[in-house]
């Protein structure tokens, strides 16, 4: 896994200051959310590694007992180095000085940068490039956030204002649930919570499942008041979009901070129940091990849905059939990518603004995705890259 400059032209500048924004967006939306600071930091690396387009960050910690930086949070990193790494706090360190200073520190190539000194760490990673902002809290340095590239890399202004603002939001979000007596009441409110979560989780399934279960049946009921045609295919096409959202809820499963949903199983289900639905159509699934909140696990099954059941009834054209999900994990930069293909005959540009697919961009930005579609008379190809945040 290397790093590769992203190319530059004024069409890729304005990408990147979108791409900036919308993660800007995102990280104040965690920001907000009932968190502990550990994971809220675990996540925010990830996202600084989204936005910058690279594998390797970190969040540094100033511990003044031991007068060094601590690494807290990364990613891209060997496993059994965060929270276990540390870094010297000096001027010749160049997470030392962003800490001292309070000012951003970049060096484009470490090899022509004397008055800094590489860690052993980043150089047993191949670490060329690096840029580091101070996180400030209460108007004093908490810590630092770098990124790290093995390849030269000039990190742009637009870059290090990026990370800059990244910085303030990880520093603000720190401040408020570290003031005095806001970390012990957010555990205290944790614990409860959990404990109030193990309790009632197979309870709340219960009674989820029979809501789900009195709409279909209304539905089932209204079905009747009219004659098959048009009206029965639009309440069928509801239905299969409660039944994706009941089958997510089904695979719900407490944890720390959140209720999450086994990804891979919820696909797997959804697949065998659209399968159990259709004749001559065969629907082979491919999921790398996810778990996410229900939150953003539903729009994921809602695409599935929406995609298969489009190749469904427009692809194939009374003939048999073949569709093929995937769910990777590990793409890109803490991106995972959702891909609904099959071996249909295909559609025209001007078919391709339908409500199905109006849809499916919808969910995906419900989750900070980009939807990617392409057709030819091999079949059509539905792509949904999305950020992997629990």
């Amino acid at each position: 896994m290397s790093d590769k400059p992203p190319p530059a032209s004024a069409a890729t500048d304005v990408e990147k200051l979108r791409r900036h924004v919308r993660i800007l967006v995102e990280l104040g939306r965690l920001a907000g959310q009932r968190w502990t600071p550990e994971r809220f930091l675990d996540q925010a690396v990830v996202q600084v590694g989204r936005a910058i387009e690279i594998h390797h960050v970190k969040i540094m910690q100033y511990r003044p007992a031991t007068a060094d930086l601590l690494m807290v949070a990364g990613t891209g990193w060997k496993k059994g180095l965060v929270r276990v790494v540390t870094f010297p706090s000096d001027l010749r360190s160049p997470p030392g000085r962003a800490y001292l200073t309070a000012e951003p520190v970049s060096i484009a190539d470490c090899s022509k940068a004397p008055d800094f000194v590489l860690s052993d760490m980043l150089k047993e990673h191949g670490i060329v490039s690096l840029a580091n902002v101070p996180i400030l809290t209460d108007g004093a340095a908490w810590g630092v956030l770098e990124v790290d590239s093995t390849v030269p890399r000039d990190f742009s202004a637009d870059t290090l204002s990026f990370m800059i603002a990244a910085g303030a939001i990880i520093g603000s979000t720190l401040e408020r649930r570290t003031s005095p007596g806001g970390e012990s009441a957010a555990l205290a409110e944790a614990a409860a919570e959990a404990r109030r979560r193990e309790v009632l989780l197979r309870e709340l399934q219960h009674r989820v499942k029979n809501n789900f279960q009195l709409i279909l049946a209304s539905i089932s009921l209204q079905k009747r008041r009219f004659d098959p045609g048009e009206t029965h295919r639009a309440l069928d096409h509801i239905t299969n979009r409660i039944h994706a959202i009941s089958l997510a809820h089904d695979q719900l499963s407490p944890r720390q901070d959140a209720q999450t949903v086994d990804v891979a199983g919820y696909l797997r289900a959804l697949c065998a129940s659209i399968e159990q639905q259709v004749e001559n159509v065969a629907i082979e699934i491919e999921a790398d091990e996810i778990a996410l909140s229900i939150e953003r696990a539903m729009p994921l099954g809602l695409v599935v849905n929406e995609a298969v059941t489009n190749s469904v009834k427009h692809a194939f054209a009374g003939r048999a059939g073949h569709i093929f999900v995937r769910l990777q994990a590990g793409v890109g930069f803490g991106e995972g990518r959702l891909v609904v293909i099959d071996d249909g005959n295909g559609f025209e540009k001007h078919e391709s603004s339908g409500s199905g697919l109006k849809l499916i961009e919808s969910l995906a930005r419900q989750i900070g995705g980009q939807v990617s579609i392409e057709s030819s008379r091999k079949g059509t190809s539905t792509s949904v890259t999305f950020p992997i945040i629990g």
